[in-house]
């Protein structure tokens, strides 16, 4: 991600690193009843951009123009994704990533309706599932992500779930 003074595109290596075992989601009682109503629909890989643009709505943002333009290749590529949460045709949420072998790198998320962005989340840890993926790397530990299943595993356990998700011969589509 850029630097926030100089812009410059600089690699991170956590440790320990955020992942949320697809196992572990935590669906609250509200997001639940969200789901049972059924008001939002969701998509993948329908609106890419308009996915990295809402990302990119924070005030304090990583997502420059030269991110989403790199992104924008590697999707173009078949390598990153993104999942769409709709209400009445408008995007309301969604988040987008990375996808290599069993492993999806997810960057980041947005929402604009209360709980678009934890829907855009359960929707692609229940894809990953049937699609045969194991590891749902997010970075680093926030007390929203906690909340939603998120732990901290040290960089040792984390390259070793690495190597083994890399071995898949799956795909995200």
């Amino acid at each position: 991600m850029p630097d926030g003074n100089s812009r410059e595109i600089l690699w991170f290596r956590p440790d320990p690193r955020a992942i949320i075992p697809l196992d572990g989601f935590h669906v609250s009682r509200s997001l639940r009843r969200k789901l049972n109503k059924q008001v939002f629909t969701v998509s993948f890989d329908k609106a890419f951009s308009d996915v990295m643009k809402g990302c990119a709505e924070h005030p304090e943002t990583w997502i420059n123009q030269e991110f989403m333009d790199v992104y924008g290749q590697m999707h173009r590529l078949g390598l990153a994704h993104s999942v769409e949460v709709w209400s009445n045709q408008e995007l309301v949420g969604g988040t987008y990533g990375v996808c290599l072998g069993g492993a999806f790198f997810a960057e980041s998320k947005f929402h604009r309706k209360t709980d678009a962005s934890k829907l855009a989340l359960y929707y692609l840890v229940e894809h990953m599932q049937r699609q045969g993926l194991t590891l749902l790397e997010c970075q680093f530990l926030t007390p929203h992500l906690e909340s939603l299943g998120a732990i901290e595993v040290s960089d040792h356990d984390y390259l070793k779930l690495l190597k083994e998700a890399l071995k898949l011969e799956v795909s995200f589509i």
